[in-house]
């Protein structure tokens, strides 16, 4: 038996020197050493031996196994050594060539600029996963039951929920707040957190809308916590987004989470307010939600509205976009056509 693995072992090395390519000795290395290979076969027959031969055997088939193993990456290196050497000779003169550099996408590098901004304001940055359920991103929320956003015309709902209730109905999220009743549930108050993320709506394409875009939400959640206060933390953000004063207008507009509740706008600065198709031709574009947060959104969070009261802003963060470029169509943000993002390094 002995001698039958000095065999293999000679075999084997022979093999391995006449290897010309890595493919081949791939080959070869599963051949002397895989399941199937000689070596295992003898590994094989060591419950017939003798113990004094059992452990001979034993030792010298593990012993030509990692001198397979050992000799196989030295004649790896050498096949790539070999190809690495460049036949004739070299003009050192010539230019290098350029190496492509990356760069964060637009939305992105906004992303992380309103991070710095809130957190510099002492804001805590929060995140969840895309998948959301009923409870949280609709009943949690103060949405009816009869809410035209619960139907699948307008949310993406997991198959195989689509019949359960509560926790056990799963969607991909359509907006973030469900996932700000979470923290406050989680880590209590008084609070104060970011939350950037992606959503997903069922809704038609055009200039200004995506069926998955990125949403950036603001909650603050304290005791005699002032409506000015919102309107500054508004003011201040978008003066550090665009680096200039921003005019905004406030309009009353009905969201279930939110009472009151406000559509905020910002001047077009596509067309600096003269009307453009990103913003209807009326010189303004709706940027977030907001509002202050709903007494019964307060209590879904276990919380007494009459001790506590909050402030939301819901960013889009896609539209911000484009306003700081100048972007008239949302959809080339997400395109994917390197042409296009390569403006923005």
């Amino acid at each position: 038996m002995l001698n039958k693995l000095e065999q293999i072992r000679q075999s084997g090395l022979d093999r391995i020197a006449e290897a010309d390519s890595l493919e081949m000795l791939q080959d070869i290395r599963r051949e002397l050493t895989g399941k199937k290979s000689e070596l295992q076969s003898v590994l094989k027959t060591l419950g017939s031996l003798e113990p004094d031969m059992k452990r001979s055997v034993g030792m010298k088939a593990n012993e030509i196994k990692a001198f397979f193993t050992e000799k196989i990456e030295e004649r790896e290196a050498q096949i790539v050594a070999s190809a690495s050497v460049i036949e004739g000779e070299i003009d050192l003169t010539l230019p290098g060539i350029p190496v492509a550099e990356g760069a964060l996408h637009p939305i992105t590098q906004m992303c992380y600029d309103l991070n710095d901004a809130f957190t510099s304001l002492g804001f805590e940055l929060y995140s969840e996963d895309d998948i959301s359920s009923e409870k949280f991103a609709f009943d949690n929320l103060n949405f009816p039951a009869d809410h035209p956003a619960r139907q699948s015309m307008d949310t993406y709902w997991i198959e195989g929920t689509e019949d359960k209730e509560g926790c056990d109905r799963l969607c991909l999220r359509p907006h973030l707040t469900g996932g700000s009743v979470r923290k406050l549930i989680l880590d209590g108050v008084p609070a104060r957190f970011i939350y950037p993320g992606r959503v997903y709506r069922n809704e038609n394409t055009d200039a200004r809308h995506e069926r998955a875009f990125f949403q950036y939400e603001a909650l603050i959640v304290d005791k005699d916590l002032s409506f000015s206060s919102g309107k500054v933390m508004i003011n201040t953000i978008l003066e550090k987004v665009f680096g200039r004063k921003v005019n905004v207008r406030m309009r009353e507009g009905f969201f279930p989470f939110t009472e009151p509740g406000y559509e905020i706008d910002m001047e077009c600065l596509v067309c600096g307010g003269e009307g453009c198709r990103v913003c209807n031709q009326n010189g303004w574009i709706e940027v977030m939600p907001g509002g202050v947060i709903n007494p019964n959104v307060v209590r879904s969070a276990g919380l007494d509205p009459d001790e506590y009261t909050g402030f939301y802003i819901n960013i889009g963060l896609d539209r911000l976009v484009m306003m700081r470029y100048g972007v008239d169509d949302v959809r080339f943000f997400h395109s994917g056509d390197l042409r296009f993002l390569k403006q923005f390094k």
